[in-house]
Parts: structure tokens; C-alpha cells; sequence
């Protein structure tokens, strides 16, 4: 039984809320008020006051210098835009959106407010506080090169990118009055009367915000102003954002501020000033290559489950990273993973409430492995003084952690230093630090160097088979060394689609492709929709902003489709990439799988009760074939949906899919970034008979009908595929046995996992199995290692609802019992060997 203070299971619990459509816990709402009481001064923002607001009345815009002409333009504000919304009623609906043709001027002197909120909600689009989520109004709003003068909030809504010119970034500038009843430059989710969100966080999904400046400086630094706002979920992103405050004495600014939600991804962020860069509370996430320079406090973390820090720059600030929310009686932070990172001149780097007796006994879960440090006296202050001393010359801590160990056994309750995992030098760059690269966004390349799917032939309109016409503009890029533009739309496919090497494919506001029709309904003949290179094929493929979904209909389900087959052998130094390309299995207009198709039956027995063919909608998420190796995967999300995007009530449907995410490449070299698979029956992550992977941080749920059926059904295990084999493995075992694997790994060395949340919150629609302190009895086992795997190594292990949270080979090695967090339970450290 869990003893932890309850409010920090609540406030841990905090995304939960939202995130399960079918209940709700109302003590959460009062919990993260109460978390949030300390920023209060920012939520109420409304603008300066006191002598604050007599200087912001004295303050004039200047005109800003015209953009400067060297940049050639930038080829997504010149091409041709022909995308649809597939499946929205009006034909005539406009996706793409500059914000110039809606009257903003960009000339740093006229308040563009007004111009830029209209590009975003004109056209009956989703907005918060009067719709939950929509697939059906799509849009990408552009800012070509410009200063934007802003005086109250830019409002976000759901399936908005927001894009700048990366040759030119724009320049979003608050004035100095700046306030109204927004939250932040740009509110991602605009609280409602009531105080309550405008879209559930956990359920905010298919988000970017990209190539911008937004400067606060004009706004007085004593005036509690915020940048961003960005409670938000899986398939969001926020990169190459610069965020400008003051850094004067006792300044209240603060750049980015989420405080709920399940991400999620960003990268390439720098802030300059404020009383923090950034304030953080969310299930988890990955960030990467994020800067921080003369900011109070660089990082502030209210909460989270589990975090994954790469390639982070700590200059000149007081504090680092500030973890110690909550106090050591009641942590909020579960684990934090923070690697290949540098930090200089902060006298205290990382500050965390966790020691050998704090509460709960692994909250405060901490890894460092690869940090670089100048000038930093204190790297890890605790509770009680200094936990890691640091140094005023130079130094790297090449491993250190606190929590819980299992070196493979244990717990052991430990704080020090640790040998480091061993990485293997095909999965590494320049200082030792693992691979990355951000999504390509093409900048330099000329507008004649892309061709249009829809000026190929292909409709777009969810409805036109554009196979061929798709087939025909991919093979003529491929020839011509051009890139492919999915303009956006809902292509349907009706056989497969192969991407030759050298392909680029890069789409606009998710792009969709739709398999459809019996060539890929025959569980007994899976067919693949897109097949990326073939056995033997070497070469690269780039692809981005895109999707991939099924489509069934009440004759033809889509059993035998595996939506992505990669074959592609690349080098492990020029790998092959997947940025922002999805899996998307039901749950939106237009694919036949929606809540009037595939209803939850929670109070049907199945069996004996039959399943409805129709809502059997894949074989496979994706497989990464034996030949395949040198893949790069970054915020690429697997989603067999299990609630109703396109439903007012976003109310759960049940849909099944066979596999999320195989990998059996022979020569291993896989890469995956802020990643997620979820509700697939066998398995979420399975890697089997492959080497030298890295992963993190990975996120899983397991299907919220299991165990009405269990994983058994409707997908038989196929040997060849290394599928488990429950029956034979849950002989003997007590529980809920047979429910999917969050994570398998079979056969396989070093597979290096550096932050994990595998969930499992439901028996069968359920979540008292996984209510805090019932024992956490939605499945039995969900991270197994088997077959003679080696170097299996994990740093921050999150679980929910799982009894036993690892098993080798058939035998149990942790429980939650011994592993208690606030939420999840934590592992920091496992090492398989």
C-alpha cells in the first residue's frame, strides 16, 4: 500500500484527468491550482501595473528595418498551396494561411494582433472552450520574414502549425503594455472561465510552433509575463525558437510554461533571461538542444513522471535545473534523464529534494551520463547540502544517478556515481555524444526543386484513388534528385506505395496517406502501404510531416496492413530520418473507425462474443526489416487511436491493431528520439534480434479493452515474426498475464534506453486497477528481455499499473512494490548484465 502524500500522487496524476476519456478525477483540478499558486502573478497576467504600467505608457514602437532580400525566399511561401481538409464539409476550406494576406503588416509599428488571430481561426475552425479536438480543420499559418508587434496573446488551435521562414526567422515582439485575457505571446491552450483548460492537455495532439523570435523585452521586467503556453500531447513540437526577456534585477519573466499534458517533443530552443527559461510540468517528454543563457533559473520542473534532457546549455545562471518541487516529504518530479549536455558558470546545477529518506522513496530519480561542466561548484545540491560537487575549472561527469537500482538485481537505494552505459561508437558524433540531427525544413532549396503531389495528379480528397498518381510523382523525384510535397490532403492508397532510396518526402499539415480496400484486408497476407526501399537497397530516405492511417468500411476491414515496412540499409553516419511522421489507426472522419463504427464493449465477454471485422484496422504499425539499418527516428508517434478525434465528447472506440513497432535490423544503428507507441495488441516496442539502438525517452500504453479480449485476439502469434507467445508464457501466472508488452526485447545487444513510461491504466475500461494504491493490477508483466539479449540497459524505468515492472527470461526481477514514485513507479538504473 502506497503511504506517499497524497497530493503528489494527485499532482503526478495531474494529465491523467484528460487523458482517459472516460472518467474523470475533479481533486486533480484542485491539486495543480494548488501547485500552481506560485504562479499565480503569471496566470493572472493582464498586463503592467503600477509603475510598471506608467513605463509601458511612455513606450512607442519603432519601425523595423525591412527584411533584408538575400534569403532567395523561402519555397513553402512560394509554391503553389492546392491542400484540402478531406473530409470537411466546405469544399472551398483554405489550409494554408499567410498571415500578411489576413492584413498583418510586420513592420514592428502596427499592432498585428488582430490580423494573425484571424489566420488562425478563420474558417470555422477548432477552438479552445468550444471543441475538444477535430482532424477536419487542418491549417499551417505563415509568417513570412517580418516584426510582428503583438499586444495581446496569439490564441492556438487544435491542428495549427505555426511556421516562420527559417532563412529570415520572423520576429514576434510584445509591446509594452502587453496583456488581455490570453496566457503568454502564443496560448497553446487558452484557459476558459472556471479556470479550466480550452482542449484537454493530454488529448492536444498534432501541434507545431516553429522558426520564430518572440521578444518580451519591451514588456517592464518586474511585469510577470510569460512566452509561451504549451500544455500539449503527443505529436506536437516546438523548434528553432528564440525567446528574448529582460534579464534586468528581479525580472518576472519566464519563456515557456506547461504545466499538463503527455508529450511530447521539442528541440532547438534557446532563451535569454528571465526569471526562468523554462517551467515545466508534464507526464513526459523529450527535449533536445536547448540553450539557456543569464536566466534566474534555467529549467524549473514542477512535475513529471519522466524527463529526457539531451544536449542541453546551462551559461551564466543562477541555478540549472530546479527539481526539488514538493520538498522531500512530497516530491512532484519522477525522474529526470539528462545526458550530453554542458553547463558553465551556475553555482548550483541541478537542485533535487531526493535523499536516502525522502518521499516517496524514488521520486527524485536523477541520471547524468556525459556532462560537461565549467565553473559549476555545485553540479547536484540535495536536501541536505551538496549530493555532487562540482568545480570552478572544468570537468565532465561521465555517469551519476539517485533512486533505485537493479544491476540486474535488486532495489538498491544509491546516489553516486555510476560506470556509464556503454555506448557503441556507430550511434555516436563529436564528443561522444549520440547522434542527432532536427528535422530538415529545406531552406535553401529552390521552389523548382519540389514537386506537388496534387499538380501530379492526386486529388488529396480521402476519396480518388491516387496510388498511382502518387507512385508516378515519387519515382519522377526520385529520378530528378527533387523532393516530393505532399500537399495537404487524405490520400487513399489502395496498394503499395514504394519510396525509392534517395527519396524526399516532406508533407504539409500532416498529410495523410490512406490505405483502403481488400489488397490489404487478409490477416493471413499482410500487404504493406509504404515499403521504403527493398531487401538490399542502400541509400537515404528523409520524410517528414506526414501521416499514415487505415481506412475500413463495413465489407473491408484492414487486418493484413502494415502501414510502414523499412528495408533501407544506410550508414550509421548519414542515417536515413522519420521527423514528425505518424501513425494514425482510426478515430477521425472519414476512416470508418469512429465511435458509430467501433463502440467500446466493455460489458460484452469476447469472447465468446465475436469481434467486428470492420474495426480489425492493421497488421503492423511499422517494421524495421532485417536488411534495414542507420534509421533516425525523431517525435514519430504509432497511435492506434482509442478515443474519437473527430466525436464532440471525444468519447472511446475499440480498435485493433496486431504490432506497433518492430525492429529486427541484423546491423542494428537505430535511433529513437521522443517516440511513442500505444494500443497495439502484442506489443508497443519489440526489438528482436538486432543490435546498437538507442531510445529515448519511449512511451507506451497498453490497449484499454485488454483483457476483454487479452492479446491473444484477434491476432494470432506468427513465429517468424518473433511474435510472444502468451499462452505458453503466462502458464502458471497469476493476473492479468496476457496483455501487450510495453516494451520486448529479443536476441538483441545493446539496446541503451534512456528514459521510459510504459502505462497500462485500464482493464478492460477500468482504471481502478491502476488508482493510486490498488496495487497496480492492470496487467501482470510489461517490459520483457529474453532470448540471450545482452546490454540491455535502462535509465529512468516508469510504470503504471503493472505488477511486475521487469522480467528475464520468464522470471520476475522487479516489482512495484519495492519502487514506489508519486505516480509511476521508478527504476533509475537497470542493467541487464
Amino acid at each position: 500500500m502506497r503511504t506517499v502524500h497524497s497530493l503528489v500522487a494527485l499532482l503526478a496524476s495531474v494529465g491523467l484527468a484528460t487523458a482517459n476519456y472516460g472518467f474523470h478525477i475533479p481533486q486533480v483540478d484542485a491539486a495543480v491550482q494548488q501547485m500552481l499558486t506560485k504562479f499565480g502573478s503569471h496566470l493572472d497576467y493582464h498586463g503592467p501595473s503600477g509603475d510598471a504600467a506608467a513605463q509601458a505608457k511612455n513606450w512607442h514602437p519603432k519601425h523595423a528595418p525591412p527584411p533584408t532580400t538575400n534569403d532567395g525566399g523561402y519555397w513553402l511561401e512560394q509554391i503553389t498551396h492546392q491542400g484540402v481538409a478531406a473530409f470537411n464539409p466546405n469544399a472551398g476550406y483554405q489550409v494554408f494561411r499567410n498571415v500578411k494576406d489576413f492584413g498583418a503588416k510586420g513592420d514592428g509599428v502596427t499592432d498585428d494582433t488582430a490580423a494573425i488571430n484571424n489566420a488562425i481561426s478563420s474558417g470555422g475552425r477548432c477552438a479552445p472552450g468550444a471543441c475538444q479536438s477535430s482532424t477536419t480543420t487542418p491549417a499551417v499559418v505563415y509568417f513570412p520574414a517580418g516584426t510582428y508587434l503583438i499586444s495581446s496573446s496569439i490564441i492556438d488551435y487544435y491542428y495549427t502549425q505555426l511556421i516562420g521562414n527559417p532563412n529570415n526567422v520572423p520576429t514576434i515582439v510584445a509591446a509594452a503594455s502587453f496583456g488581455g485575457s490570453g496566457f503568454g505571446m502564443i496560448d497553446g491552450d487558452e484557459y476558459q472561465a472556471g479556470g479550466v483548460f480550452g482542449f484537454g492537455p493530454t488529448n492536444t495532439f498534432y501541434r507545431q510552433i516553429r522558426n520564430f523570435i518572440l521578444d518580451m523585452t519591451n514588456i517592464p521586467a518586474t511585469s510577470a509575463a510569460t512566452g509561451v503556453h504549451w500544455p500539449t500531447a503527443q505529436a506536437t513540437s516546438l523548434q528553432n525558437v528564440v525567446f528574448n526577456m529582460s534579464d534586468a534585477p528581479g525580472t518576472q519573466h519566464q519563456g515557456l510554461f506547461i504545466e499538463s499534458g503527455s508529450g511530447g517533443f521539442m528541440n532547438d530552443l534557446v532563451f535569454y533571461g528571465g526569471n526562468a527559461g523554462a517551467v515545466l510540468g508534464n507526464q513526459q517528454f523529450t527535449m533536445r538542444n536547448l540553450s539557456f543563457y543569464n536566466s534566474v533559473t534555467a529549467i524549473n520542473q514542477l512535475w513529471d513522471w519522466g524527463w529526457t534532457y539531451k544536449s542541453i546549455t546551462i551559461n551564466n545562471c543562477s541555478t540549472g535545473l530546479n527539481m526539488s518541487n514538493g520538498g522531500p516529504t512530497a516530491q512532484t518530479v519522477g525522474s529526470v534523464t539528462f545526458i550530453d549536455s554542458y553547463m558553465s558558470n551556475t553555482p548550483l546545477g541541478i537542485v533535487t529534494a531526493h535523499d536516502a529518506a525522502s518521499q516517496p522513496p524514488t521520486g527524485g530519480s536523477l541520471i547524468l551520463e556525459n556532462v560537461q561542466i565549467t565553473n559549476v561548484p555545485v553540479v547536484v545540491q540535495g536536501p541536505n547540502g551538496p549530493a555532487l560537487a562540482g568545480t570552478t575549472g572544468t570537468s565532465t561527469v561521465a555517469a551519476w544517478g539517485q533512486g533505485h537500482s537493479y544491476t540486474p538485481t535488486g532495489p538498491v537505494n544509491f546516489e553516486g556515481p555510476i560506470p556509464p552505459f556503454n555506448r557503441p561508437g556507430s550511434l555516436l558524433q563529436g564528443g561522444g555524444k549520440f547522434y542527432e540531427r532536427s528535422k530538415p525544413q529545406y531552406g535553401n532549396v529552390p521552389v523548382s526543386q519540389f514537386l506537388s503531389t496534387r499538380s501530379g495528379g492526386a486529388q488529396g480528397d480521402g476519396i480518388t484513388d491516387d496510388t498511382r498518381a502518387l507512385q508516378i510523382t515519387i519515382f519522377a523525384a526520385a529520378a530528378q534528385g527533387k523532393i516530393v510535397f505532399f500537399d495537404a490532403g487524405t490520400y487513399k492508397v489502395t496498394s503499395t506505395l514504394y519510396v525509392p532510396p534517395g527519396s524526399k518526402l516532406v508533407g504539409e499539415s500532416f498529410s495523410v496517406i490512406m490505405s483502403s480496400g481488400p489488397f490489404f484486408a487478409d490477416i493471413n497476407k499482410p500487404q504493406v502501404v509504404v515499403q521504403v526501399g527493398k531487401n538490399g537497397e542502400r541509400g537515404t530516405v528523409e520524410w517528414s510531416d506526414m501521416i499514415v492511417a487505415t481506412q475500413s468500411s463495413s465489407t473491408t476491414g484492414q487486418a493484413g496492413a502494415i502501414l510502414i515496412e523499412w528495408n533501407l540499409a544506410s550508414s550509421s553516419g548519414s542515417p536515413s530520418g522519420m521527423w514528425d511522421v505518424h501513425t494514425r489507426i482510426g478515430g477521425f472522419a472519414g476512416s470508418g473507425l469512429q465511435v458509430g463504427q467501433c463502440p467500446t464493449t466493455p460489458t460484452v465477454p469476447t469472447p465468446p462474443a465475436p469481434i467486428k471485422a470492420q474495426c480489425i484496422a492493421a497488421y503492423f504499425s511499422m517494421h524495421v526489416t532485417k536488411s534495414a539499418s542507420g534509421l533516425y527516428l525523431e517525435n514519430v508517434w504509432l497511435w492506434t487511436a482509442d478515443h474519437d478525434l473527430d466525436d464532440p465528447t471525444s468519447t472511446q472506440i475499440t480498435v485493433y491493431t496486431g504490432r506497433g513497432l518492430l525492429i529486427e535490423s541484423k546491423d542494428g544503428n537505430i535511433w529513437l528520439v521522443g517516440t511513442a507507441v500505444e494500443h497495439h495488441a502484442l506489443y508497443q516496442y519489440q526489438l528482436a534480434n538486432t543490435q546498437n539502438a538507442f531510445m529515448g525517452q519511449i512511451q507506451t500504453e497498453t490497449p484499454y479493452y485488454q483483457p476483454n479480449p487479452n492479446a491473444t485476439i484477434p491476432f494470432p502469434p506468427v513465429k517468424q515474426l518473433n511474435d510472444p507467445d502468451f499462452v505458453a508464457s503466462c502458464q502458471g501466472q497469476t493476473g492479468n498475464c496476457a496483455d501487450a508488452w510495453g516494451l520486448r526485447v529479443v536476441g538483441s545487444q545493446s539496446i541503451l534506453v534512456y528514459g521510459a513510461g510504459l502505462y497500462s491504466f485500464f482493464n478492460n475500461y477500468s482504471t481502478t486497477c491502476s488508482n493510486y494504491g490498488n496495487g497496480e493490477t492492470c496487467q501482470e508483466r510489461i517490459f520483457d528481455i529474453e532470448g540471450g539479449s545482452s546490454n540491455v540497459d535502462v535509465y529512468n524505468l516508469n510504470t503504471i499499473g503493472t505488477t511486475d515492472m521487469i522480467t528475464v527470461n520468464g522470471q520476475k526481477v522487479a516489482s512495484y512494490a519495492d519502487n514506489i514514485n508519486a505516480f509511476p513507479d521508478t527504476i533509475a538504473l537497470f542493467r541487464s548484465n
